[in-house]
């Protein structure tokens, strides 16, 4: 289904697909009378919750990323993440405020499969790059949210375009449901940057315990608590160190396992998560869950690895068949826990 922002007429529209049928019922919800929107938050953090938004907040959001990366009336854009959550639906506003062509794709792990024609802006998430490497070169600028951007998935990037010249540009997003999708990029090819940029009219400060604070009134009214862990270099560049609700506790050292996760990805290619279960020596002990068969070789490379302390070595590496996982894609700690009787 194509949408045409400059002409668009919602009674012509006949959408096919249960996602085509989902943008559809969004639309008609957005050109109501109404001055707000339901969201549903994704739960990655904690129960899944529905609030409303303001549709001007929205369009707010939307000039902001469109400003950043440079989108013009009549560009081509590409949604294939579930409008059910504030990233599809930001797709939507994007389109409708900068009067965008926007195409429709099923929100698959493969969206780009039948896609054969260059278009100026996608958002994706992690997985849905990892399966469409050989597509993404149609894409000018494209933004990876949901998840954290593995380094495992920026070596892949990196060593498909090692040698292309074509203009396209691809950035890690930050943000969270309560500011209306992301509030600052940082790009990751062609240049791999390591802080995020943060987009004008917001500010950032942290707390006495190191965690982020935003401000950014054209999107929300109250300042943002955050629990993520940031070095922030400057006015508008901050780096994510990881959450503090995941720091792990072992012996009386603090572990912050998205640091050693972003390490072990570098070596293997398979999903991992470090986490704490309960120990009656250490209070927890540090686990490392790999996601696939067991194999020797995997951890021989986990064992090979330089830590940067010896008490960031897993005591223990448990292979599953599959990493819970959220439905835009974020890895389920809250439930992966679960599984190892972890409260």
């Amino acid at each position: 289904m194509l949408l045409n922002f400059n002409n668009l007429e919602i009674n012509n529209l006949h959408p096919q697909t249960e996602s085509e049928k989902k943008v559809f019922f969004f639309l008609k919800e957005w050109l109501s009378d109404s001055l707000t929107v339901k969201v549903q938050t994704s739960g990655s953090t904690g129960t899944p919750k529905i609030f409303e938004i303001e549709k001007k907040k929205m369009l707010n959001s939307a000039k902001m990323t469109c400003n950043f990366l440079g989108l013009n009336e009549n560009n081509d854009a590409l949604i294939c993440l579930p409008v059910e959550y504030i990233s599809g639906k930001m797709m939507v506003v994007r389109a409708f405020e900068r009067k965008l062509n926007l195409i429709t794709a099923e929100p698959s792990l493969k969206p780009l499969e039948n896609l054969n024609t260059e278009i100026d802006f996608c958002a994706m998430t992690p997985l849905q790059v990892e399966n469409s490497l050989d597509k993404i070169h149609f894409i000018k600028n494209l933004i990876i949210g949901g998840a954290a951007v593995s380094e495992s998935l920026k070596t892949k990037i990196m060593q498909t375009f090692q040698h292309s010249t074509l203009p396209m540009k691809i950035y890690e997003t930050y943000g969270m449901s309560e500011t209306l999708s992301h509030i600052a990029l940082k790009e990751i090819y062609p240049i791999q940057d390591n802080y995020f940029t943060i987009f004008e009219g917001v500010s950032i400060s942290s707390d006495e315990r190191g965690c982020l604070k935003i401000f950014a009134p054209n999107l929300n009214n109250e300042q943002l608590q955050t629990n993520d862990l940031v070095e922030i270099k400057s006015n508008n560049l901050f780096r994510f160190l990881g959450r503090i609700d995941n720091v792990i506790n072992s012996a009386g050292a603090k572990i912050f396992p998205e640091q050693l996760e972003a390490l072990v990805k570098k070596e293997i290619p398979n999903e991992a998560v470090f986490m704490g279960v309960k120990d009656e020596s250490l209070g927890q002990k540090l686990i490392a869950v790999i996601e696939g068969e067991k194999s020797n070789d995997l951890i021989k490379r986990i064992d090979e690895i330089q830590f940067e302390k010896s008490f960031h070595k897993p005591k223990e590496i448990i292979f599953v068949d599959d990493i819970p996982r959220t439905p835009n894609g974020k890895v389920n700690r809250t439930e992966l826990r679960k599984r190892f009787h972890e409260k």
